[in-house]
């Protein structure tokens, strides 16, 4: 299997108005195709292909099984509990979820957070439209910052941000230049300073209803998990959930580098972290992996299938191992 190259420049909001980004958009495009082809063989590579409603072949059920899909007639013949393959939609309609919130703007390997999001899209692009299937999305970012008040004093604080953030909504068309459109969208869109609203992020995909399809949500999952999970656990009651998960290595272990200043991107706090004591750096471990363990359970609660990409990994080798992976689930146990 051929390893990706590396994106050669970030995709940043300063560059957006310059030849910069669309060079960049260009290039990552072109590596996307490359790979994402000479890799990927067969009829219908997506990453969960949509359920479809013809009938297909049946397997023997597996933990996790949609029950709805049981094959009662094959399973009382073999007395052993099977489930029903269906036939994916060629019109396979996906919307993606893309949290661009202050927190990605934040990368200590190879790239940005905010750089693997916007591969992500354009890959989840790119294997959308190769079929003639429509895609959208909806694209979440910090909520802006009040205005002041006409009369403050000197040493009040200024008002924090508030509201679920500026929420655009990308309608789902097929074809190329159209997903190029929301790939352009995505990567034009700048990071505004402030918290976001994940689930509120979340939820425009469940209003208004649409046809059942695949739902992709690509953050970085820094919310606290009650605010999103609920939205997600709806949203599978109708569609495929994909839930991208980005991570950057320095949010899941700190380095011995002495004193160490740490800026919330979301709030602008400052705050001075000692390092060098082993003990403060063994319980931001502990805490780390504590806060990845409750947002792994929070998905698999939701029935959502979860893909981590790291911004100092390749992020295209990450998501090809996804999908060889989710097709050898799909055909394992397959009877014929």
């Amino acid at each position: 299997m051929a390893r990706a190259a590396p994106v050669t420049a970030p995709v940043r909001p300063a560059d957006a108005g310059g030849e910069r980004t669309e060079a960049v958009l260009s290039r990552l495009q072109l590596l996307v195709t490359r790979k994402l082809d000479g890799l990927l063989q067969g009829d219908y590579a997506g990453l969960l292909p949509g359920p479809g409603s013809e009938a297909g072949e049946s397997r023997e059920y597996r933990p996790g099984d949609d029950v709805r899909r049981m094959d009662w007639p094959v399973t009382a013949r073999t007395t052993t509990p099977h489930v029903r393959r269906t036939v994916a939609d060629r019109e396979l309609e996906t919307w993606l979820a893309v949290d661009l919130s202050a927190s990605l703007d934040f990368g200590t390997g190879r790239w940005l957070k905010r750089d693997v999001v916007v591969a992500a899209t354009a890959a989840l692009t790119h294997l959308t439209v190769r079929g003639g299937n429509r895609i959208g999305a909806v694209i979440g970012t910090g909520a802006p910052p009040p205005a002041p008040p006409t009369r403050r004093w000197r040493s009040a604080p200024p008002p924090e941000p508030t509201g679920p953030g500026v929420l655009t909504r990308v309608p789902a068309r097929s074809g190329r230049r159209e997903a190029q459109a929301l790939l352009r969208a995505v990567a034009y869109t700048p990071l505004r300073p402030g918290r976001g609203d994940l689930g509120a992020l979340v939820d425009l995909l469940n209003r208004p209803p649409r046809r059942r399809g695949l739902a992709v949500v690509i953050s970085d999952f820094l919310a606290p998990p009650e605010q999103w999970g609920r939205p997600l656990r709806k949203l599978r009651v109708r569609h495929d959930v994909l839930a991208i998960e980005v991570v950057d290595p320095r949010e899941l272990e700190l380095p011995d580098v002495g004193v160490l200043p740490v800026v919330d991107p979301e709030t602008g706090e400052l705050h001075e972290v000692q390092t060098a004591d082993p003990r403060l750096r063994r319980r931001y471990a502990e805490a780390a992996a504590a806060q990845r363990g409750a947002i792994a359970t929070e998905l698999r609660a939701a029935g959502a299938g979860h893909l981590m990409l790291r911004t100092d990994r390749d992020w295209l080798l990450d998501m090809v191992r996804f999908v060889a992976a989710q097709r050898h689930a799909r055909t394992r146990g397959t009877t014929r």
